[in-house]
């Protein structure tokens, strides 16, 4: 394909070969007559449910390697869009600083987690905006959601089974921080040995707020849902891309504000 995108419309030698390579693959597009019609789409959109990715029908860089259509081509990816400069426009009210220490961390991780594409990049850093908008690992702020009236700091959270805690000091002891606000001594529990730190973060879960395991925790953990955030972002239901990750609509403001910004000057077509 040499870094070409192909899609319903295009017709030519590209759009045969990609027939035909559907067609060896196992999903039939119809007449191999180098037009890529309906009949073609169709087959692109069940190779791309087959393989886990976006079913857009569009043959883009990530389709057309998993076809074995082409190689990986670091020219065609994201990251070198993804400047400081952009980043903030996505976090108007992040000090410069905080974006030029901690982006360079981010995108490694993504790129250590194969989370390339240019919808989960973007997802990954409106996350960011929606739980940290300074573009830096904190810890969750007492509020009336997590702490009772005239109570201890995140007493709200001592007994939730959801969170796997067991009753006081668990509430403040695992309460969210980082990046993705990890929440609970489950998830602590979890994502400690995802993160190679075993059963450290656990007993130390204020590593969550060291800028690489507060990257790596967000890169892990949106890559659970991968699939199907990238489907929501792909429909556009950016609300639903963020209840995949946060459980609800909180941040959303913030979340849809950085997505589409970063949308509108980051190029398209890649990732």
């Amino acid at each position: 394909m040499a870094g070409g995108v192909l899609r319903k419309g295009a017709s030519g030698d590209a759009a045969r070969r990609l027939q035909a390579r559907l067609q060896e693959l196992g999903f039939p597009p119809g007449r191999i007559d180098g037009d890529f019609g309906p009949g073609t789409e169709a087959a692109v959109m069940a190779f791309q449910r087959s393989e886990g990715l976006p079913p857009d029908g569009v043959v883009g860089p990530r389709t057309a390697v998993a076809l074995g259509l082409a190689d990986v081509d670091p020219s065609t990816s994201v990251f070198p869009a993804v400047t400081v400069p952009v980043v903030s426009e996505m976090f108007p009210g992040a000090p410069l600083g905080h974006i030029k220490q901690h982006l360079p961390i981010v995108l490694q991780a993504l790129r250590d987690t194969q989370l390339t594409s240019r919808r989960m990049v973007l997802m990954s850093l409106a996350t960011i905006r929606a739980e940290t908008a300074g573009f830096e690992p904190i810890n969750e702020f007492p509020s009336r959601f997590n702490t009772s009236p005239n109570g201890q700091p995140f007493d709200l959270y001592d007994h939730r089974k959801d969170l796997g805690n067991l009753g006081p000091p668990d509430g403040g002891q695992y309460r969210g921080r980082g990046f993705v606000q990890l929440t609970g001594r489950h998830n602590y529990a979890i994502y400690g040995p995802k993160v190679g730190l075993g059963d450290r973060l656990l007993a130390e879960p204020a590593l969550a707020n060291e800028p690489k395991v507060a990257a790596d925790l967000l890169a892990v953990f949106l890559k659970q849902h991968d699939s199907a955030i990238e489907h929501a972002l792909m429909l556009g239901d950016l609300r639903h891309a963020r209840q995949l990750v946060n459980g609800g609509s909180h941040g959303i403001t913030e979340f849809t504000e950085a997505y589409t910004t970063g949308d509108r000057l980051l190029p398209g077509d890649l990732g």
